[in-house]
């Protein structure tokens, strides 16, 4: 049996940026040192998501543009109300991008910098 564990995100400040997402999303943390936090749901042990210092993080750019720092993957959440869950996110440290190429999604960052996206369901 293979499952995925847990998909980490780099980071200068691992538990600042875990207690953004633990508020986002309402998780559970699990374990913490200045070096490694790992949250996951209430309800499920796995896949959790986990965060690990990167002293040299940096960001991607967004949108996407030749020889610039690319996004190699970015967490997608599913919320009830676009302008309620993006107001949300935008009062625990989230900005909103620019640019968005969909009606249906909102493209944020979160506080050092990765994207991530705010969908509703069935989009």
């Amino acid at each position: 049996m293979t499952t995925l564990g847990a998909f980490v995100l780099g980071t200068p400040d691992p538990p600042a940026l875990a207690d953004f997402y633990r508020a986002l999303l309402g998780w559970q943390e699990v374990e913490r040192t200045p070096e490694w936090v790992r949250l996951r749901a209430p309800e499920r042990e796995r896949p959790g998501l986990s965060f690990q210092l990167e002293t040299d993080h940096t960001p991607p750019v967004w949108p996407q543009g030749p020889g610039t720092q690319q996004m190699q993957a970015h967490l997608d959440v599913e919320v009830d109300d676009l302008d309620v869950g993006t107001e949300r996110a935008c009062a625990l440290g989230a900005t909103l991008e620019s640019y968005q190429p969909q009606e249906d999604v909102r493209v944020l960052r979160d506080p050092h910098g990765h994207p991530f996206c705010l969908f509703l369901p069935g989009a």
